[in-house]
């Protein structure tokens, strides 16, 4: 035979193969005798690790590069500034004047008018908890849509297409509808979601909104609570701009997954300087006032149309995270859609949300709509995981 194993690991060639290297007859024909003149002194050990392990580490960081990067956000990347958390304080029995005393703020002697500003994709059935929890404070509800989204997909104007069921905030309500400018893949999805804020940003001001009117900033998922708008509209002195600190769920409120939300926020109208926008804009925030429901749908098909139509669609890096029975899984294990890692700043709080999030079975201190139609919308209380095909 050509070659055999070493007594270390390693080979060694042929004696016919030795005196053919370098020899011209070499370069014609002696393939093995040149790859043994090639090898001569590498052991078997490397030649596995060029050939397997090599390989291999490449196909982990191709498949695992995402998780690694953000298991590594520690190192890369500092916590941002931590907002000042103002105590919130609230019980249905207490006055106003109480209230807002122990807020330090003052009262007003009459509520200041609120404006509900969102964009809107096709969250139907949370659109409508957020405007029935909100309806009895907000004097302005202000929709745009797009027939596009953030990433260049083209939709229906799905609320035109709902709007009957909407009928009880018509008299209040401010519609508009904008065509998406990209294609799919010609722009980075926030620049059309940018456009679109500074298109409802027009909307408001059509709308009538004008200074010192409360405007709350947030998507339809980021539902504040009555009784924090309320408070907010009655007292006096409060910060000009004021974020919010939400109860963070996924896919239903079963799935808590922390206090942690505060994009949403709400701004005292200065014409000429607020801007609609979707990050932090000052260092303020209020505990405890409301909850942030993200991908809570109905339906399987609204979670995989979601995966491909928001602003990260990057993250869905493999086309078998879209299988409806896997998303089925994810949904009911309490899983990541994407297979990512916690977004987190410090080791310790990426370890401790590593895994599935724990089931709760609490549905105290839920949307009251939300509860009083129970039947309708149980796919979003506990024990409810199953979810439509279409």
């Amino acid at each position: 035979m050509w070659w055999m194993m070493g007594e270390n690991g390693g080979h060694y060639c042929s004696k016919k193969s030795d005196d053919l290297c370098g020899s011209q007859e070499s370069d014609r024909g002696f393939g093995i005798s040149r790859l043994c003149c090639i090898l001569r002194g590498v052991d078997l050990k490397s030649i596995l690790f060029l050939l397997v392990i090599v390989p291999m580490c490449v196909l982990g960081v191709y498949i695992h590069g995402l998780k690694i990067s953000y298991f590594l956000r520690p190192l890369w990347e500092s916590p941002p500034k931590p907002f000042h958390d103002i105590p919130h304080y609230h019980h249905e029995n207490a006055s106003m004047e109480s209230l807002c005393k122990l807020h330090g703020w003052g009262i007003r002697e009459y509520p200041r008018r609120v404006y509900d500003a969102v964009l809107f994709s096709t969250e139907v059935e949370l659109l409508t908890i957020r405007w029935k929890e909100l309806y009895p404070y907000v004097t302005q509800f202000v929709l745009l849509e797009s027939n596009s989204t953030f990433t260049g997909l083209p939709k229906p104007l799905v609320f035109a297409g709902h709007r009957d069921e909407f009928k009880f905030i018509e008299p209040r309500l401010s519609y508009g509808s904008i065509g998406g400018r990209f294609k799919k893949g010609e722009k980075n999805p926030f620049y059309e979601e940018a456009y679109q804020r500074v298109a409802l940003d027009q909307l408001l001001r059509l709308a009538g909104i004008t200074d010192d009117d409360l405007l709350i900033m947030s998507d339809v998922d980021e539902i504040p609570s009555r009784h924090t708008i309320n408070l907010l509209r009655w007292c006096d002195d409060i910060p000009k701009i004021l974020h919010l600190r939400l109860k963070n769920y996924l896919y239903s409120f079963e799935f808590p997954v922390d206090d942690k939300s505060w994009r949403a926020s709400v701004h005292r109208y200065q014409t000429g300087k607020t801007k609609y926008a979707h990050y932090r804009q000052s260092d303020v925030i209020l505990a405890d006032s409301g909850w942030h429901c993200s991908f809570c749908f109905r339906r399987i098909s609204e979670f995989v149309f979601k995966m491909k139509a928001y602003s990260h669609y990057d993250r869905v890096r493999f086309a078998h995270y879209l299988n409806p029975k896997r998303v089925q899984r994810v949904i009911c294990s309490g899983e990541d859609l994407f297979d990512m890692i916690p977004e987190e700043y410090t080791f310790k709080d990426i370890i401790g949300k590593m895994g599935p999030i724990p089931h709760s079975y609490s549905a105290v201190h839920l949307p009251a709509y939300l509860l009083e139609n129970a039947d309708k919308y149980k796919f979003l209380l506990p024990g409810n995981c199953l979810r439509n095909e279409e």
